[in-house]
């Protein structure tokens, strides 16, 4: 029986933090998977707060514990399964672990998170780390006596890695699966389109590492995520920064993307985040008054999860990228990418000027505050206002108008999103937050 269209109706309990009161507010939040409808009740006053309604845009894929929706504007975090129906029959199919990616397959990151997600399983969690020697021998402390302990422990320090909390049913033994065999030379002979035959060289030299039992994701899941600061490889300085946009991450298409920029630049840090609408205003700042696209850009980004890059030259480390990556993303609007500069990431992956794939540094003097708001968390996810990155003197300078920059002065938006006019008018009422960029004389 294929569980998605059963009919059956799943709840679950989630939580929304008020940005205005700072109050949380939990519902009980029910899916019809017979047509895609949804309908919530407020747990504290045991009143109906939504009428069951269609909203095909949310999948049951994307309700697993630990998660963040959008619905109607509100980002709501999944805590928990609502009833032990529910728990009963999604707990399998939501089994998280733990994959990562070895520094001697670090530059094919692209490609094997395009297999991940062409195979049906989802990433809940992702940052690159740089691990030291003791920290991998923490990670690894399992191993520790083995003829193989040294060798591998030299191998993860000796380069940045890509740790990835997968979820999807069955999503230990799938990524094993995935994975083939541990010796790369069996792997090329026994399953020749695995992860270790394409990407791997022997048995050390692997490409990726995937846990071995739910008791070890679950404390690989912890090493890596629980501090978000282990093994920071973010450089703050001669960098640009990407966001792979969400709309382009649901469309499985930030495996692609990822690759292209890595043919190109070296990527320096990565992380897999998601921003409130108040914290996407507060990195779109700078943008406000001049871009008319500005509300519907600040509801692309804040509308479900996004992949940041910290992006450097390839040739020359010590210049200044912004200028030459904004080349490589192209035209804001992709329509006018795909005519005058069709091999640009936004001609090939862009839907229109707001989902338009990949954001950019736009100023070369932002690439390293960019950097730093996202990589040192410099933005909250409980609904209060983000720090901002405040300037001694008002910023008076704008945005160049030309045809390779993230967003020009003009044009209509053509990627308006259901519920986005409730949220601006709420927006306005508090008045305009802080300018995040400071000013360069």
């Amino acid at each position: 029986m294929d569980i998605k269209n059963d009919g059956a109706r799943y709840a679950f309990v989630v939580r929304w933090s008020d940005p205005m009161t700072q109050i949380v507010w939990k519902y009980q939040f029910m899916y019809h998977t017979s047509d895609r409808s949804i309908e919530m009740y407020e747990m504290k006053n045991q009143k109906t707060f939504l009428k069951r309604v269609a909203y095909p845009a949310l999948a049951l894929e994307q309700l697993y514990i630990g998660s963040t929706i959008l619905v109607y504007s509100r980002q709501l975090f999944i805590e928990d399964y609502g009833d032990d129906f529910t728990r009963k029959h999604l707990r399998g199919l939501q089994e998280t672990t733990l994959a990562m990616i070895k520094p001697d397959a670090f530059q094919h990151t692209g490609q094997i998170l395009e297999c991940i997600t062409a195979n049906g399983l989802l990433i809940k969690n992702l940052r690159m780390c740089q691990l030291s020697v003791p920290q991998a021998e923490e990670f690894y402390k399992c191993h520790r006596g083995k003829p193989f302990f040294p060798c591998l422990t030299q191998l993860i320090a000796s380069g940045p890695v890509v740790a990835m909390e997968l979820v999807g049913e069955n999503a230990l033994c799938r990524w094993r699966m995935l994975l083939g065999p541990t010796s790369a030379e069996v792997a090329r002979i026994k399953a020749p389109s695995s992860i270790r035959a394409q990407f791997g060289t022997d048995c050390t030299r692997n490409a990726c590492h995937g846990s071995d039992s739910h008791e070890s994701a679950r404390l690989e899941t912890c090493f890596f995520f629980i501090d978000r600061k282990l093994g920071m490889c973010a450089r703050f300085r001669n960098c640009s920064v990407a966001i792979v946009k969400p709309h382009a991450v649901t469309a499985g298409s930030a495996g692609a993307i990822i690759n292209r920029v890595m043919e190109n630049f070296d990527v320096t840090a990565m992380e897999l985040a998601q921003f409130t609408r108040a914290t996407a205003m507060e990195f779109y700042e700078v943008y406000r008054g001049i871009v008319p696209d500005f509300l519907a850009m600040t509801f692309e980004l804040g509308s479900g999860d996004f992949i940041a890059m910290e992006i450097a030259d390839k040739q020359n480390p010590c210049m200044n990228p912004v200028n030459k990556f904004r080349d490589l993303c192209g035209p804001a609007d992709p329509c006018i990418a795909r005519s005058l500069r069709p091999h640009t990431i936004r001609a090939e992956f862009g839907i229109n000027k707001v989902k338009n794939a990949i954001h950019c540094t736009d100023l070369e003097e932002d690439g390293e505050l960019e950097s730093q708001y996202i990589f040192m968390h410099e933005y909250a996810l409980d609904g209060r206002a983000p720090p901002a990155l405040v300037s001694k003197a008002p910023c008076t300078r704008k945005i160049e108008s030309t045809d390779s920059s993230e967003y020009s002065s003009s044009g209509t938006c053509s990627g308006t999103t259901s519920g986005s006019s409730s949220c601006s008018s709420s927006q306005s009422d508090r008045g305009p937050p802080p300018p995040r960029f400071s000013c360069r004389a």
